[in-house]
């Protein structure tokens, strides 16, 4: 696994990358950097170049200096695959690489060979994000936000654990997926800028979720590039029954959901998710 520095858009990111093949680009979510696909990534070096990325604000990647939403990330991954040399690529992610995944494919169409998501936000989740029976799930959110939340979060390592923690385990249905690299994830986030960073997330992202949740968002084309969703069956943020409108959005659609994990299919069930992935990229030619 070699790890890179790589200058692009103005700034300076960190990538993992190992194999050999076609590449495909790995885009991590929160609570996460690139670590959280190591198990995907060595199950398929043999068939892939595997990029994995620390995204802007996440990792030993640079911080950005306010509210950072996928429409930025998408201009930093472009520039980042043509620092690396990578003309075209296959894209994977869930969660916040999910959302990221959307803008960077309008954005650049001919770069993209094929989109490859587990559970994510989609502009056809709508109203049912925000409705009485989610608020539990989506506090954090809104915590996130704060101008306070990185030193509460930050106070100690103890208060970093809760918190990081908390979300490891609640979203995965797999709850030891994290147990082995749980302390590596603290010390991620104790690095200077890396509570901020991957709030400026939700700071960027908090107005378009309204938007879309009371009816405003923009509409947009579908998205014409192949993709495949293997949604969490057993996601407790993301529900299966949210699937039901993905078609709108994206024109040529494989659907069907990921049984028994939760929220990281890529950490709980590697074996099936590598497999996963190697299955629609070879379908449509990428491999």
């Amino acid at each position: 696994m070699e790890q890179l520095t790589v200058r692009a858009n103005g700034a300076t990111f960190h990538v993992a990358r190992t194999g050999q093949g076609p590449a495909l680009l790995l885009l991590h979510g929160w609570p996460e950097f690139w670590l959280t696909w190591e198990p995907v990534m060595t199950r398929l070096a043999e068939r892939f170049t595997l990029l994995a990325p620390d995204l802007r604000g996440f990792g030993d990647s640079d911080k950005p200096d306010g509210p950072f939403g996928p429409a930025d990330h998408a201009e930093d991954l472009l520039a980042l695959l043509e620092a690396l040399g990578v003309e075209k690529a296959g894209v994977v992610g869930h969660d916040v690489g999910g959302g990221v995944m959307q803008p960077l494919v309008r954005q650049a169409p001919e770069r993209i060979a094929g989109l490859f998501f587990f559970g994510f936000v989609y502009p056809g989740i709508g109203a049912r994000m925000g409705t009485p029976e989610r608020l539990n799930e989506i506090w954090y959110q809104s915590f996130n936000q704060m101008p306070f939340a990185p030193a509460l979060v930050g106070a100690s390592r103890e208060t970093c654990r809760a918190y990081i923690g908390h979300f490891l385990s609640h979203w995965a249905h797999r709850k030891e997926a994290f147990d082995a690299v749980l302390e590596a994830w603290i010390d991620t986030f104790l690095k200077p800028g890396n509570l901020e960073g991957g709030f400026a997330h939700y700071r960027a992202s908090h107005a378009p979720r309204v938007a879309m949740m009371q009816g405003d968002a923009p509409a947009l084309p579908p998205i014409e590039t192949p993709t495949c969703v293997r949604w969490p069956a057993r996601d407790p943020i993301f529900p299966y029954a949210w699937t039901d409108r993905l078609h709108e959005t994206f024109a040529d659609l494989d659907l069907a959901p990921f049984e028994e994990v939760g929220h990281f299919p890529h950490r709980e069930d590697p074996e099936r998710a590598a497999a996963e992935i190697a299955g629609f990229f070879g379908r449509i030619g990428w491999a």
